[in-house]
Protein backbone atom coordinates (compact mmCIF):
# COMPACT_ATOMS: atom_id res chain seq x y z
CA UNK A 1 0.00 0.00 0.00
CA UNK A 2 2.57 2.72 1.07
CA UNK A 3 4.80 2.04 -2.38
CA UNK A 4 1.61 2.73 -4.12
CA UNK A 5 1.13 5.84 -2.28
CA UNK A 6 4.65 7.03 -2.84
CA UNK A 7 4.23 6.33 -6.64
CA UNK A 8 0.96 8.64 -6.60
CA UNK A 9 2.91 11.10 -4.56
CA UNK A 10 6.04 10.91 -7.07
CA UNK A 11 3.44 11.19 -9.90
CA UNK A 12 2.29 14.41 -8.87
CA UNK A 13 -0.99 13.11 -7.71
CA UNK A 14 -2.29 15.89 -5.28
CA UNK A 15 -5.59 13.82 -4.06
CA UNK A 16 -3.02 11.09 -2.81
CA UNK A 17 -0.56 13.66 -1.15
CA UNK A 18 -3.07 15.51 0.89
CA UNK A 19 -4.18 11.67 1.79
CA UNK A 20 -0.53 10.85 2.87
CA UNK A 21 -0.79 13.90 5.06
CA UNK A 22 -3.84 13.18 6.84
CA UNK A 23 -2.59 9.98 7.58
CA UNK A 24 0.93 11.36 9.63
CA UNK A 25 -1.17 13.82 11.34
CA UNK A 26 -3.06 11.09 12.06
CA UNK A 27 -0.80 8.29 13.51
CA UNK A 28 -2.18 5.99 11.11
CA UNK A 29 -0.16 2.50 12.04
CA UNK A 30 2.60 1.83 9.81
CA UNK A 31 2.83 5.51 8.34
CA UNK A 32 6.20 5.55 9.48
CA UNK A 33 7.16 2.88 6.59
CA UNK A 34 6.06 5.19 4.46
CA UNK A 35 8.44 8.02 5.77
CA UNK A 36 11.43 5.18 5.72
CA UNK A 37 10.61 4.26 1.95
CA UNK A 38 10.94 8.30 0.90
CA UNK A 39 14.00 9.33 -1.45
CA UNK A 40 16.27 11.89 -0.95
CA UNK A 41 15.55 15.34 -2.10
CA UNK A 42 17.35 18.48 -1.77
CA UNK A 43 14.16 20.55 -2.67
CA UNK A 44 15.08 23.91 -0.50
CA UNK A 45 12.43 24.74 2.43
CA UNK A 46 12.07 28.31 2.96
CA UNK A 47 10.62 29.69 6.28
CA UNK A 48 8.93 32.86 6.17
CA UNK A 49 8.51 33.85 9.45
CA UNK A 50 8.31 37.26 11.38
CA UNK A 51 5.50 39.50 13.71
CA UNK A 52 2.28 39.26 13.48
CA UNK A 53 0.92 41.98 10.60
CA UNK A 54 4.20 42.05 8.74
CA UNK A 55 2.14 40.73 5.67
CA UNK A 56 3.76 37.39 5.24
CA UNK A 57 1.06 35.96 3.93
CA UNK A 58 1.06 38.45 1.17
CA UNK A 59 4.92 38.06 0.61
CA UNK A 60 4.16 34.70 0.63
CA UNK A 61 1.76 35.42 -2.46
CA UNK A 62 3.68 37.29 -4.44
CA UNK A 63 6.68 34.56 -4.18
CA UNK A 64 4.15 32.18 -5.25
CA UNK A 65 4.12 34.24 -8.57
CA UNK A 66 7.05 34.56 -9.11
CA UNK A 67 7.99 31.52 -9.45
CA UNK A 68 5.54 30.10 -11.10
CA UNK A 69 6.41 33.04 -13.75
CA UNK A 70 9.48 30.80 -14.04
CA UNK A 71 8.09 27.49 -14.42
CA UNK A 72 8.74 26.08 -10.96
CA UNK A 73 6.09 23.76 -8.89
CA UNK A 74 5.79 25.22 -5.45
CA UNK A 75 4.51 23.78 -2.03
CA UNK A 76 3.10 26.03 0.80
CA UNK A 77 2.28 24.67 4.38
CA UNK A 78 0.67 27.74 6.51
CA UNK A 79 0.78 26.79 9.90
CA UNK A 80 -1.79 28.55 12.52
CA UNK A 81 -2.44 28.60 15.95
CA UNK A 82 -4.24 25.70 17.44
CA UNK A 83 -7.10 26.80 20.08
CA UNK A 84 -5.60 25.55 23.30
CA UNK A 85 -9.29 23.77 24.13
CA UNK A 86 -9.91 21.56 20.62
CA UNK A 87 -6.67 21.63 18.98
CA UNK A 88 -7.79 22.97 16.03
CA UNK A 89 -6.59 26.01 13.45
CA UNK A 90 -8.15 29.32 14.92
CA UNK A 91 -6.94 31.19 11.32
CA UNK A 92 -7.52 27.76 9.45
CA UNK A 93 -10.72 29.47 7.95
CA UNK A 94 -9.19 32.71 6.72
CA UNK A 95 -8.67 32.95 2.77
CA UNK A 96 -5.20 33.06 1.59
CA UNK A 97 -3.64 32.83 -1.40
CA UNK A 98 -6.53 31.75 -2.94
CA UNK A 99 -5.31 32.87 -6.82
CA UNK A 100 -3.30 29.43 -6.23
CA UNK A 101 -5.34 26.82 -4.83
CA UNK A 102 -6.42 25.31 -8.13
CA UNK A 103 -3.42 25.99 -10.29
CA UNK A 104 -1.60 22.83 -11.47
CA UNK A 105 1.95 23.72 -9.93
CA UNK A 106 0.95 24.87 -6.87
CA UNK A 107 -0.01 22.97 -3.59
CA UNK A 108 -1.45 25.08 -0.31
CA UNK A 109 -1.67 23.37 3.03
CA UNK A 110 -3.00 24.50 6.34
CA UNK A 111 -1.69 23.22 9.13
CA UNK A 112 -2.60 23.42 13.20
CA UNK A 113 -0.02 23.81 15.94
CA UNK A 114 -2.03 21.03 17.57
CA UNK A 115 0.04 22.55 20.37
CA UNK A 116 2.78 21.99 19.57
CA UNK A 117 5.27 23.26 22.15
CA UNK A 118 7.42 25.07 19.59
CA UNK A 119 4.77 26.73 17.70
CA UNK A 120 4.74 24.41 14.18
CA UNK A 121 2.97 21.33 13.73
CA UNK A 122 4.41 18.52 15.69
CA UNK A 123 4.75 16.46 12.36
CA UNK A 124 5.83 19.23 10.24
CA UNK A 125 9.41 17.31 9.30
CA UNK A 126 7.49 14.03 8.12
CA UNK A 127 4.83 16.54 6.04
CA UNK A 128 7.73 18.40 4.17
CA UNK A 129 9.63 15.54 3.76
CA UNK A 130 6.57 14.11 1.77
CA UNK A 131 6.15 17.59 -0.02
CA UNK A 132 9.95 16.43 -1.12
CA UNK A 133 8.97 13.51 -2.15
CA UNK A 134 6.34 15.02 -4.51
CA UNK A 135 8.91 16.97 -6.77
CA UNK A 136 8.39 20.40 -6.33
CA UNK A 137 11.16 23.31 -6.75
CA UNK A 138 10.31 25.09 -3.76
CA UNK A 139 8.75 24.42 -0.09
CA UNK A 140 7.46 27.52 1.52
CA UNK A 141 6.56 26.84 5.61
CA UNK A 142 4.77 29.98 6.78
CA UNK A 143 5.00 30.04 10.43
CA UNK A 144 2.52 31.36 12.64
CA UNK A 145 5.00 34.25 13.91
CA UNK A 146 4.63 34.95 17.52
CA UNK A 147 6.77 33.21 20.96
CA UNK A 148 8.80 30.26 20.04
CA UNK A 149 7.74 29.15 16.42
CA UNK A 150 10.53 31.18 14.78
CA UNK A 151 13.29 29.60 16.69
CA UNK A 152 11.91 26.47 15.61
CA UNK A 153 11.61 27.00 11.71
CA UNK A 154 15.22 27.74 11.75
CA UNK A 155 15.97 23.76 12.41
CA UNK A 156 13.28 22.99 9.66
CA UNK A 157 14.09 25.38 6.88
CA UNK A 158 17.08 25.75 4.60
CA UNK A 159 16.49 29.55 4.20
CA UNK A 160 14.71 31.47 6.88
CA UNK A 161 13.19 34.60 6.16
CA UNK A 162 12.09 36.82 8.43
CA UNK A 163 9.84 39.57 7.75
CA UNK A 164 9.53 42.93 9.06
CA UNK A 165 7.92 46.42 8.49
CA UNK A 166 9.54 49.28 9.70
CA UNK A 167 7.15 50.03 12.44
CA UNK A 168 8.72 47.42 14.11
CA UNK A 169 11.64 48.36 15.74
CA UNK A 170 10.95 48.23 19.39
CA UNK A 171 9.46 44.55 18.14
CA UNK A 172 12.62 43.52 16.76
CA UNK A 173 14.68 45.24 19.53
CA UNK A 174 12.32 42.69 22.33
CA UNK A 175 12.99 39.63 19.86
CA UNK A 176 16.42 40.66 19.02
CA UNK A 177 18.39 38.05 20.05
CA UNK A 178 16.59 35.31 18.34
CA UNK A 179 15.83 37.02 15.35
CA UNK A 180 19.27 37.85 14.28
CA UNK A 181 20.54 34.55 14.97
CA UNK A 182 17.88 32.76 12.83
CA UNK A 183 17.39 35.52 10.12
CA UNK A 184 18.85 34.48 6.60
CA UNK A 185 17.57 36.99 4.85
CA UNK A 186 15.43 40.29 6.57
CA UNK A 187 12.62 41.61 4.59
CA UNK A 188 11.51 44.87 5.22
CA UNK A 189 7.93 45.21 3.47
CA UNK A 190 5.36 47.41 3.14
CA UNK A 191 8.85 49.31 2.52
CA UNK A 192 6.81 52.35 1.28
CA UNK A 193 5.80 53.63 4.87
CA UNK A 194 7.37 56.39 6.39
CA UNK A 195 11.11 55.83 8.03
CA UNK A 196 11.37 52.35 5.85
CA UNK A 197 14.95 53.53 4.79
CA UNK A 198 15.78 54.62 8.20
CA UNK A 199 14.74 51.46 9.78
CA UNK A 200 16.69 49.32 7.60
CA UNK A 201 20.06 51.15 8.47
CA UNK A 202 18.73 50.52 12.67
CA UNK A 203 18.64 47.09 11.09
CA UNK A 204 22.41 46.88 9.54
CA UNK A 205 23.47 48.58 12.96
CA UNK A 206 21.38 45.39 15.12
CA UNK A 207 23.11 43.07 12.98
CA UNK A 208 26.63 44.70 13.80
CA UNK A 209 28.43 43.80 16.87
CA UNK A 210 31.32 46.54 17.90
CA UNK A 211 31.33 47.50 14.13
CA UNK A 212 31.66 43.77 13.13
CA UNK A 213 29.33 42.03 11.45
CA UNK A 214 28.04 38.75 13.23
CA UNK A 215 27.11 37.02 9.95
CA UNK A 216 26.55 38.05 6.53
CA UNK A 217 22.66 38.57 6.06
CA UNK A 218 21.15 40.40 3.56
CA UNK A 219 18.07 42.92 4.35
CA UNK A 220 15.95 43.64 1.38
CA UNK A 221 13.05 46.35 0.58
CA UNK A 222 9.70 44.95 -0.66
CA UNK A 223 6.02 46.31 -0.97
CA UNK A 224 4.70 42.59 -1.50
CA UNK A 225 1.50 43.64 -2.29
CA UNK A 226 2.73 45.06 -5.75
CA UNK A 227 5.31 42.18 -5.89
CA UNK A 228 7.88 45.00 -5.99
CA UNK A 229 11.14 43.60 -4.70
CA UNK A 230 10.23 39.98 -5.37
CA UNK A 231 12.00 39.30 -7.82
CA UNK A 232 15.57 40.76 -5.96
CA UNK A 233 14.34 38.16 -3.02
CA UNK A 234 13.79 35.02 -4.95
CA UNK A 235 17.13 35.76 -6.37
CA UNK A 236 18.47 35.99 -2.83
CA UNK A 237 16.74 32.89 -1.76
CA UNK A 238 18.50 30.98 -4.48
CA UNK A 239 21.96 32.24 -3.52
CA UNK A 240 21.98 31.80 -0.20
CA UNK A 241 20.66 28.11 -0.66
CA UNK A 242 23.16 27.64 -3.20
CA UNK A 243 25.91 29.09 -0.83
CA UNK A 244 24.95 27.03 1.91
CA UNK A 245 24.07 23.48 0.13
CA UNK A 246 27.30 21.58 1.46
CA UNK A 247 28.11 23.66 4.70
CA UNK A 248 27.83 23.38 8.35
CA UNK A 249 23.96 24.82 8.16
CA UNK A 250 22.96 21.62 6.33
CA UNK A 251 24.64 19.26 8.69
CA UNK A 252 22.72 21.76 11.66
CA UNK A 253 19.36 21.11 10.07
CA UNK A 254 19.48 17.63 9.65
CA UNK A 255 20.88 17.08 13.49
CA UNK A 256 17.81 19.15 14.65
CA UNK A 257 15.53 17.39 12.77
CA UNK A 258 16.48 13.95 13.68
CA UNK A 259 16.92 15.03 17.13
CA UNK A 260 13.19 16.15 16.96
CA UNK A 261 12.34 12.92 15.03
CA UNK A 262 13.95 11.03 18.25
CA UNK A 263 11.60 13.47 21.00
CA UNK A 264 8.60 12.90 19.16
CA UNK A 265 8.98 9.06 19.37
CA UNK A 266 9.98 9.10 23.35
CA UNK A 267 7.10 11.03 23.69
CA UNK A 268 4.90 8.66 21.83
CA UNK A 269 1.92 7.73 23.93
CA UNK A 270 1.70 10.79 26.18
CA UNK A 271 -0.86 13.07 25.34
CA UNK A 272 -2.02 16.00 27.03
CA UNK A 273 -5.55 14.45 27.51
CA UNK A 274 -4.67 11.55 28.87
CA UNK A 275 -2.20 14.01 31.82
CA UNK A 276 -5.39 15.98 32.26
CA UNK A 277 -7.85 13.65 32.93
CA UNK A 278 -4.94 11.56 35.64
CA UNK A 279 -4.85 15.20 37.20
CA UNK A 280 -8.50 15.36 37.37
CA UNK A 281 -8.84 12.00 39.31
CA UNK A 282 -5.25 13.00 41.84
CA UNK A 283 -5.83 16.65 42.45
CA UNK A 284 -8.42 16.64 44.95
CA UNK A 285 -6.42 14.04 46.88
CA UNK A 286 -4.66 15.58 49.63
CA UNK A 287 -0.29 16.32 49.02
CA UNK A 288 -0.73 16.50 45.36
CA UNK A 289 3.05 16.80 43.91
CA UNK A 290 3.24 18.02 40.81
CA UNK A 291 6.85 16.97 40.52
CA UNK A 292 6.31 13.42 41.59
CA UNK A 293 3.19 13.14 39.62
CA UNK A 294 5.63 14.24 36.62
CA UNK A 295 8.38 10.94 37.92
CA UNK A 296 6.26 8.56 36.61
CA UNK A 297 6.36 9.70 33.15
CA UNK A 298 10.01 9.93 33.32
CA UNK A 299 10.05 6.54 34.34
CA UNK A 300 7.74 5.10 31.47
CA UNK A 301 10.08 7.12 29.18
Amino acid sequence: MWQSILNDIKAGNYKILARAISLVENEVPGYEQLMEELPHSKTPVIGITGPPGAGKSTLVDALIAHWIALDKKVAVLCVDPSSPFNLGALLGDRIRMNEWYTHPNVYIRSLATRGSLGGLHPHIIEITSLLQAALFDYIIVETVGVGQSEIEVAGLADVTVVVVVPEAGDEVQTMKAGLMEIADIFVVNKSDRPDADSFVRNLRLMLSNGGKQIKETAILKTIASSRLGIEELGKEIEEFKNRTDVSGKKIWLLTERVFALIQQKKMQGIKKEIIRKMILEQYQEQGFNLFMFAQKFYNES
